[in-house]
């Protein structure tokens, strides 16, 4: 197995980093729908709002790197289970922020602990300085992926309403 020089779909950060994601995030899943009754995307957007306050919705999709459409949609359903208030600015009428309610923080607080226990779980395979070399790592993995974004592929989008290959390979 080669991360530098991948030959595999195993051999892929970005499969690595997914499986991962995928394993240490089932227990949060069960966690979050079967107990709290509120889905991986709606937990993003609270713990984001409980992290840096009342946000608009555009800087709520930027920092929860979603796109405009999923988040309203996380927005509307968490305004309809009582866990989020959208705030109107004063003067402008048309805009507003989303916000924690007081349910949406009890919430917070009740289950940040449980999730965060679950993330202590995971990292016990390794000890304090891998864990100071992993955080290292993902930080500077991230910058380079944002420069990445910002350069690679710029002459496309995707369109995943179209399957996003039908494009590249024809129909049969």
């Amino acid at each position: 197995m080669s991360l530098r020089h991948p030959r595999s779909l195993d051999d892929l950060l970005n499969y690595r980093l997914l499986q991962l994601h995928a394993l240490s995030g089932a227990p949060v899943i069960r966690l979050l729908e079967g107990r709290y009754g509120i889905a991986r995307r709606e937990w993003r957007l609270i713990g984001l709002l409980a992290a840096r306050g009342e946000l608009s919705p555009s800087a709520l999709a930027d920092e929860a790197q979603l796109d405009r459409p999923r988040t309203s949609r996380a927005i509307g359903a968490l305004v309809a289970k009582g866990l989020l208030a959208r705030v109107p600015l004063p003067g402008d009428a048309r805009q507003a922020r989303v916000a924690l309610t007081a349910a949406g923080r009890q919430l917070h607080d009740e289950l940040f602990p449980q999730v965060a226990a679950i993330n202590q779980a995971v990292l016990q395979a390794v000890d304090d300085r891998a864990i100071g070399q992993l955080d290292q790592l993902l930080t500077a993995l991230t910058a380079r992926a944002r420069t990445l974004n910002a350069e690679l592929v710029q002459d496309v989008r995707a369109d995943r309403r179209a399957g996003g290959s039908r494009r590249v390979r024809p129909q049969r």
